[in-house]
């Protein structure tokens, strides 16, 4: 049976001389793994392979078994077109970064329109960000998200209950006796962005480079301790390299 769904392409992998196979996370199914035929060539002006470049917004008509764990596609369009993202140095290893995450956190095939929802419009406002919040786009993408998966971090912060306890993802009043807690003032940095609800907004938090860098460093041990055989981010050498 042939549906139609939008989807978010995470991977490609080259098969055989002209096909590839993509891992899309689609609206209506979750996380897929497709064949695509043909969209691999030499030949002068060939552009397919083009939309399935990872972080791609597409639409696709897919013929779908739920016994099957590949699926063929029968054709595929551009559901948005990025404007920015391509030609930005920051905006393009951001994409890269997030990408990284999604892959390290979406396993299994089951449906979440929200979730969907919420990195196909962080893609696109991305794409139309101004340069301050791209700055901060990594951090609010990794704050958002866990709400999403299923571990997200309690909305507790105040004066007295101002250290994050990363191991029960809840800001606490003294030093856990472990060493995984995020000390003031980036613990209320964390807590800002957790109120942010459209990522311009960010631009309100006063954050440097090394401060994002630690709460960045933060914020991976909290999806290390949450998420089984988390590991570490290769992009984000490259993330910090650009935006330092």
């Amino acid at each position: 049976m042939v549906h139609t769904t939008k989807g978010i392409v995470l991977r490609t992998t080259a098969y055989g001389e002209t096909s590839v196979i993509a891992l899309v996370y689609t609206e209506l199914f979750g996380l897929q793994s497709y064949m695509v035929n043909g969209v691999r060539s030499n030949k002068k002006g060939n552009t397919k392979g083009n939309i399935y470049q990872p972080g791609s917004i597409i639409e696709m008509e897919v013929y779908h078994n739920e016994l099957k764990k590949l699926h063929r596609v029968r054709e595929t369009r551009w559901h948005y077109i990025y404007r920015d993202i391509l030609f930005n140095i920051y905006k393009n290893a951001t994409v890269l970064f997030m990408i990284e995450l999604l892959q390290k956190t979406i396993r299994q095939p089951e449906e979440n329109p929200d979730l969907y929802n919420f990195i196909e419009d962080a893609l696109i406002e991305l794409d139309k960000a101004g340069t301050t919040t791209a700055a901060n786009y990594p951090l609010f993408f990794l704050v958002h998200l866990p709400a999403f998966l299923g571990f997200s971090i309690q909305d507790n912060y105040s004066v007295p209950e101002n250290i994050l306890n990363l191991k029960d993802g809840r800001f606490v009043a003294g030093v856990p006796h472990h060493e995984y807690y995020v000390p003031p003032p980036l613990s209320e940095y964390i807590s800002d962005l957790m109120h942010v609800r459209h990522p311009s907004e960010s631009e309100q938090i006063p954050l440097n480079n090394a401060t994002r860098r630690q709460i960045t460093d933060h914020l991976l041990h909290f999806y290390q301790l949450h998420i089984q055989d988390f590991a570490s981010m290769r992009s984000l050498s490259v993330l910090q390299q650009v935006f330092s």
